[in-house]
């Protein structure tokens, strides 16, 4: 609201100058509760029907005209990752110059994994326990609002090139509905110009098809898209992901979803220009790359040497790595979890998703080059984020589950071109941030009001160059292993699917999880000054005792804090209902 106020403040200014004895305001003219401006000169300013038609376009200018907003998501993207953070291997330029423009965040978080609920904290704000969301496939309550309805009511026409993984509210639609039977749905709010399902990407298979290459989208496409070129040199020494992708690179998904964008973009451009309409757009561009198949196009996939890679972090044998957690034990006995043994072929698979990020940071390159060609860099704010990590072999362990950092231990950079942060570019924050603090934050850059459901707290203070007062010393998230569809881990671990979960609080010094099962699965603690690598679980050792209870007491603190608090900030008295509202911390 503080920005709409000023907003109005300079249109008044702009009005009075320009336009002279047209306009006579009648005293201080703040906007209306839902932003209506339009009525506010019909209600506040003494202007005949023919003087408002002669104003109005430039109030419409003035006024409405909100920065465009570029939100990009790629999946499965380790922290790390960025040549701006010194990574040994990757070389990452465009979003160094990104991180250069805006706020680079190194200890930020993911709440949860996988793809599907770790979304859904993403846009709405909300940590796993509150929205509830909690795997692929648990729909998302239509109750809770998210970033994409709060754009869309602000005026924006939110759209979506990719996939946002959502399940829709069974209670919402009928019975016999499509989107029931798929979580790779689209995020209410979203207006999908380029729908790509990870698991049905048809728009991308037929491209490709019409231009070349050997796929049958109506067929069996994913022994084309997802296997390598057969017999490729050095694939017996260095195993399979040394072997590039069927397709050329030109043809590859990151391209293909880029140049959807950009035709997008370019067409807005063109249209809003011969409209002589100034309007803003929101896009959410959502990489699929580098999850998993790992494998990439050539170029790609020789550009790194695999002896080149950092080394892996894990215990000397993967036995003595299942004596961390009995949870461990189970997941590391399942193949397609734990990945290949063989350190060769380890060391290329890290090359080659290194490879994959080089390829997507590429066409990132491409959108940057092109809102800098066209002037539009200087009205468009970005935020850069994943969804969640990957274990890459650390602790013998691949895809994102877990507690380990390696899984939520993701990227964050924002860059807003406004003279307001000027101050904080080229920042990097080493104070604890999480995906919570997206949404908040994407709302407040639009001066739009944060839902009350939000978890998470806006960052703009530190896109300012402030430290703000009272921020977060640690870091949370959750994983649940619950399959209500088959009930196989309940099996398993003979414990209900509401046993089936975990929760973390981990700061600068230590880690602490906690399971719902706790008869059958025993807490965890981590001395990461001692053990960075986390190795030694030492929940039980007497002499840390202490500490044990104290992070213990710190995550029940913090879950009593983040209770879900729609109505317990209201009170209804004689006078009516009376809220407040207290800040997140």
């Amino acid at each position: 609201m503080r920005h709409s106020k000023q907003r109005w403040k300079h249109c008044r200014s702009f009005l009075t100058i320009f336009f002279g004895d047209l306009f006579s305001p009648l005293g201080p003219c703040p906007p209306t509760a839902n932003n209506d401006h339009s009525s506010l000169f019909h209600q506040r300013c003494r202007l005949s029907n023919s003087k408002i038609r002669r104003i109005v376009p430039v109030v419409s200018l003035i006024v409405e005209r909100l920065q465009n907003v570029l939100f990009i998501t790629v999946d499965q993207w380790r922290a790390e990752c960025l040549s701006h953070f010194d990574h040994p291997v990757v070389q990452t330029p465009n979003l160094d110059r990104l991180a250069r423009r805006g706020v680079a965040f190194r200890n930020h978080y993911a709440q949860i994994a996988p793809c599907g609920p770790s979304r859904a904290s993403l846009y709405t704000g909300m940590y796993a326990m509150n929205h509830r969301s909690v795997t692929n496939g648990t729909p998302l309550a239509a109750r809770h609002t998210n970033i994409a309805l709060e754009a869309r009511a602000h005026g924006y026409d939110p759209v979506l090139f990719g996939y946002t993984d959502s399940s829709v509210d069974p209670r919402t639609v009928a019975i016999t509905d499509a989107r029931l039977k798929t979580y790779e749905g689209v995020l209410p709010g979203f207006r999908a110009v380029c729908d790509l399902p990870e698991g049905d990407p048809q728009l991308w298979l037929r491209w490709m098809q019409a231009h070349g290459e050997a796929v049958d989208p109506e067929g069996d496409w994913r022994t084309f898209v997802d296997a390598p070129v057969d017999n490729y040199p050095g694939v017996d020494e260095w195993g399979p992901h040394r072997a590039p992708t069927k397709y050329r690179a030109e043809h590859s998904q990151t391209h293909f979803l880029t140049d959807q964008v950009l035709e997008y973009l370019q067409h807005h451009r063109e249209h809003h220009e011969a409209t002589e309409q100034g309007a803003s757009w929101f896009a959410h561009v959502s990489y699929l790359r580098p999850h998993p198949p790992f494998f990439a196009p050539e170029p790609y996939n020789t550009m790194y040497s695999p002896e080149s890679v950092p080394d892996l972090v894990r215990a000397e044998t993967d036995g003595l790595e299942a004596e961390t957690h009995p949870l461990l034990g189970m997941v590391l006995n399942v193949e397609w979890i734990s990945g290949p043994r063989n350190v060769k072929h380890l060391q290329q698979m890290r090359a080659t998703y290194y490879a994959m990020q080089t390829e997507v940071d590429h066409h990132i390159g491409r959108i940057l080059d092109w809102l800098d060609t066209t002037g539009q860099a200087e009205h468009t704010m970005i935020v850069l984020t994943s969804d969640h990590g990957e274990q890459l072999g650390d602790h013998y362990l691949t895809q994102k589950l877990g507690f380990f950092d390696q899984s939520y231990h993701v990227p964050l950079i924002i860059a807003d071109p406004r003279a307001e942060f000027e101050p904080g570019r080229g920042r990097i924050v080493e104070s604890f941030t999480e995906n919570v603090d997206i949404t908040p934050t994407l709302c407040d850059l639009i001066d739009r009001e944060i839902p009350l459901q939000c978890d998470g707290r806006s960052l703009r203070g530190w896109l300012r160059g402030e430290t703000p007062a009272h921020w977060r010393e640690e870091a949370h998230w959750e994983w649940d292993l619950r399959e209500p569809a088959d009930r196989r881990t309940e099996t398993a671990l003979d414990l209900t699917m509401e046993e089936l979960s975990l929760c973390v609080l981990r700061d600068a010094h230590g880690k602490y999880v906690q399971f719902a099962g706790h008869g059958k699965l025993p807490h965890i603690f981590f001395d990461l000054d001692n053990d960075p690598n986390e190795l030694h679980n030492v929940a039980s050792d007497p002499q840390y005792a202490p500490q044990v209870l104290e992070y213990a007491q710190r995550m029940l603190a913090w879950r009593m804090r983040h209770m879900e608090r729609a109505l317990s900030g209201t009170k209804v008295t004689g006078l009516g209902a009376i809220s407040h509202r207290a800040e997140r911390r």
